[in-house]
């Protein structure tokens, strides 16, 4: 593992935490996309179906498990917690995320290593998480403000993804065995996927201070998530 994987790790889990506080700590889902989590939680669902069939480490094993608990924890109390389902912005959350889910799938049925259940899944999942974010930047900029808890979370978020970035780099300079074809195939594909909220992510991010940063991240992990690795 290098230290730009790490780090990305490591943001990640903050970004998550930090959710998990707002939600917890306010009894609000205020200005979060429960669409966006859906997507999430599908996304770890798929990836990690080898968890139980394949051993790597106790640090991966670990985060699989804490990645897969706390997304369902997170869907779970937006749309069943009696309190906090109830601060959620259901009409301004209305991002069409099947048609996501079914590009994605249709995506990974053209596109993947081999044509088995596991890694047509595994395709399914790297597809997905690319857009992934699309939703709630979209709610971001339908809200026009943010909380600071929200801020910090789509933050962190992007500064995981950032990080991931550097990692596929590094990666690609340092392991023999590194596989391109995703790139060669996708990177026109996923821009044309995020080309149509490309502006509207732009104005969210003129709009709200600490989502500034993470509107830059984020669309460079639409334009360049091109290469994705097991956990």
């Amino acid at each position: 593992m290098n230290i730009f994987r790490f780090a990305g790790d490591m943001t990640h889990l903050i970004s998550i935490l930090v959710l998990l506080l707002k939600i917890y700590a306010t009894k609000s889902c205020s200005g979060i996309s429960l669409k966006t989590q859906e997507l999430y939680a599908l996304v770890f669902l798929t990836r990690y179906l080898d968890l139980f069939t394949d051993f790597i480490s106790v640090y991966n094993t670990i985060m699989k498990l804490v990645f897969i608990a706390s997304s369902l924890a997170i869907v779970w109390c937006m749309r069943m917690h009696r309190v906090v389902r109830r601060s959620y912005d259901k009409d301004l959350d209305t991002f069409r995320h099947y048609f996501l889910i079914l590009a994605s799938l249709i995506l990974a049925l053209l596109v993947h290593e081999k044509f088995t259940f596991q890694e047509i899944f595994w395709a399914l999942s790297i597809y997905l998480e690319a857009v992934a974010i699309l939703p709630q930047l979209v709610l971001l900029q339908r809200s026009g403000n943010v909380d600071n808890l929200t801020g910090q979370y789509v933050f962190f978020l992007g500064a995981y993804r950032a990080f991931y970035i550097l990692n596929w780099i590094y990666r690609y300079f340092t392991e023999q065995h590194f596989s391109r074809w995703i790139g060669e195939r996708l990177r026109a594909v996923l821009l044309v996927l995020a080309s149509p909220l490309e502006k509207q992510c732009k104005t969210a991010a003129t709009s709200l201070n600490r989502a500034k940063a993470f509107s830059f991240f984020s669309k460079a992990t639409v334009s360049r998530n091109w290469m994705q690795f097991r956990y």
